[in-house]
């Protein structure tokens, strides 16, 4: 493992550039308006989606009996006020604070966490692990459901249109995979006007059907919630998992936090998306109450029969963009897996030459490309697979709670009475969501559960498998120091031109590359930098802190580089940096040894058994460090050695 996780000590510079509540930066360009559009598109475009079928399973979900006025007025203000709490206090007003120089996500905040401890705490990696897992669970589904249900919206226009549904949802989403290796760049300027074009849509449909019945405005007052979730008795209990999908979507703007920054990602919430919202389901639900039978497809009912064509594209479109948000939300979240030690190495391309974040993961684009036409062959309807939506949301927003209360304890030092006044109501609620949800299990909900468990298993072999191979070769180590002084009075040793690079995550021990050139080949060069690379607990390392060199003797040298686990490292471009500090080296006389660790299966039985043969197994995938760490291909030499876990 060529990049290892930097336990940060407490006190130290690096640390202090990871204050909890920094104000971070934005790293695009561009005035507060421009990027206030630029959020509408990337942060809300998934939330944006749920009125097409939030509303729709919420009244089925009740109407089993017959349907009467105040469950439907108890239904939309369940709606106005889950979003008020779950996105307004939590989301908008709490985690937003909660950014790591900027940077936002549950890995974000689980570095945070692991900072302020201090220390190892194994059940807060397995929360980190476990929401990074239930994220990817989301991922897969979110883009089927969301341009599934937009498409169906066709069966309105025509019945004819019903056998082309599927076919036609499938074809969107391959030319939406398809052109993810061609970058979003430029696609993504576009996002945010399209989508704000659409909220305002949803504003201006929900206003002219609330004119059908206003007596839908008192589902303003909280208390229709109450009195609906209480009246109800069990069956509210069931309706809370369909009332859920209002809110699915709310990860992402925590996530995409790093991209515009909080005050733009308010100002679009408080100033567009939840107003839209509001009226919109208010809409939703006057129409229900003046025409019952409009509860088969309430939000596409909403409009007249000559404008269904249009309000059928705009859904579409806009479910294309928020299921490209969920698609690049999904390499963020990979690169940062990787960087953090809890997957191997993947492949990642940059698609654009001034945004960091802008790039391409070929593994993970087909993985979700498979798992989403699966899950559309599979369910064949947005009903279907509203079932299977929800349980990966609401874990990871129970995940995040817990880690926000953790980090307001330990990193913010508010009162425990503080904090439990602010966690408590919202653990209860979203505890509340996820018992609900879990009861859809048998209906297609364990499809995200089985693939979090899956991938939290992954995660935490790939963990637990380089923890273990690190500490064997620790066993093994030979102090950097010592070596130095005693081969440099060797008369045996043949010195070769030009300078030697060789890879450790180690800089104390000696590289076991360079101990197998020194065995087979009895030379060294006549410059050896023994190179570490550094994976930090925040997104992005300051330029000041990149580099550090420092020479041993004439003979060798210490350098390390030191990356956010946001960035991709680039060698060839900080080694070129690395001059300014001292390091004199010509490219052309110089060679890169990095050790090819082969991993052999040790005598452990059971249950460590298998999870030492599957570490094995994801060995093979992955990349070719060369290619990782963007090395010239015509000057790394690699050397293999053996290691039982």
């Amino acid at each position: 493992m060529l990049a290892t996780l930097r336990d940060v000590p407490q006190g130290t510079d690096v640390e202090a550039l990871a204050d909890a509540e920094s104000e971070g930066h934005a790293p695009q360009k561009g005035g507060l308006l421009a990027l206030t559009i630029g959020a509408v598109g990337v942060v809300y475009g998934d939330i944006g989606t749920s009125p097409i079928y939030a509303v729709r399973e919420s009244l089925r979900a009740v109407a089993e009996n017959g349907l009467q006025r105040s469950e439907i007025i108890g239904v939309i203000s369940v709606l106005i006020w889950t979003l008020m709490i779950i996105v307004t206090m939590k989301y908008v007003t709490l985690l937003l604070r909660a950014d790591n120089r900027g940077e936002g996500g549950v890995l974000a905040l689980y570095t945070l966490v692991r900072l302020a401890l201090g220390r190892r705490s194994f059940w807060v990696l397995g929360l980190g692990i476990a929401g990074a897992a239930l994220f990817f669970g989301d991922a897969i589904i979110t883009p089927a459901i969301s341009v599934l249900s937009a498409v169906e919206g066709l069966e309105l226009i025509t019945p004819a249109a019903q056998d082309f549904v599927i076919p036609l949802t499938i074809g969107i989403l391959i030319a939406l995979f398809l052109v993810q290796s061609r970058g979003t760049g430029a696609v993504s300027a576009a996002f945010g006007p399209i989508t704000a074009v659409w909220f305002v849509t949803l504003a201006l449909t929900g206003l002219r059907n609330i004119l059908h019945d206003p007596a839908i405005l008192v589902a303003f007052n909280p208390l229709d919630a109450v009195r609906f979730l209480i009246g109800e008795g069990p069956l509210a209990f069931v309706v809370l998992g369909a009332i859920f999908l209002a809110v699915t979507g709310a990860e992402a703007l925590y996530a995409d936090l790093g991209h515009f920054g909080k005050r733009p990602i308010r100002l679009a919430w408080l100033g567009l998306v939840f107003p839209a919202l509001v009226l919109n389901y208010l809409g939703q639900g006057a129409l229900v109450l003046a025409k019952p039978g409009a509860i088969d497809d309430p939000f596409f009912l909403m409009v007249p029969h000559a404008l269904l064509p249009v309000l059928v594209v705009m859904a579409t479109v806009a479910t294309v963009i928020a299921s490209q948000a969920v698609i690049t939300g999904a390499y963020s979240m990979t690169r940062a897996a990787v960087q953090l030690g809890f997957l191997p190495r993947l492949g990642i391309r940059h698609t654009s030459e001034q945004q960091s974040g802008q790039i391409y993961m070929a593994s993970v684009n087909w993985l979700l490309f498979f798992g989403v036409i699966a899950l559309v062959l599979s369910f064949r309807s947005s009903s279907a697979l509203a079932s299977a939506y929800g349980i990966a949301v609401t874990g990871t927003m129970v995940v995040t709670t817990i880690l926000a209360c953790i980090l307001m304890l330990k990193g913010w030092q508010r009162p425990v009475w503080q904090v439990g006044l602010i966690v408590a109501p919202l653990l209860t609620l979203e505890a509340a969501f996820l018992a609900s949800n879990l009861l859809k299990l048998p209906d297609g909900g364990y499809v995200p559960v089985l693939l979090a468990i899956s991938l939290g298993v992954i995660m935490w072999t790939w963990w637990r498998g380089v923890q273990l191979t690190m500490t064997r070769e620790s066993r093994q180590k030979v102090d950097m120091d010592g070596f130095a002084h005693s081969i440099a009075d060797s008369q045996h040793v043949l010195h070769a031109r030009g300078t030697a690079f060789f890879f450790t995550s180690d800089p104390t021990a000696v590289p076991q590359a360079l101990l197998h050139n020194l065995k087979h080949n009895q030379v060294l060069h006549e410059k050896n930098v023994i190179l570490t690379i550094e994976t930090l607990r925040i997104p992005h390392c300051p330029p000041e802190e990149r580099i550090e060199y420092a020479p041993i003797d004439d003979h060798f040298a210490r350098l390390k580089l030191r990356y956010g686990f946001m960035e991709t490292p680039n060698l060839s471009r900080t080694l070129g940096q690395a001059r300014r500090q001292g390091l004199k080296f010509d490219v052309m006389a110089t060679s890169f040894f990095l050790g090819r660790r082969k991993v052999i299966l040790g005598g452990r039985a059971g249950l460590g058994r298998l999870l030492d043969r599957l570490f094995i197994a994801l060995t093979r995938f992955s990349t070719d460090p060369s290619e990782f760490y963007s090395l010239p291909r015509d000057r790394v030499v690699e050397l293999g050695s053996r290691i039982t876990v």
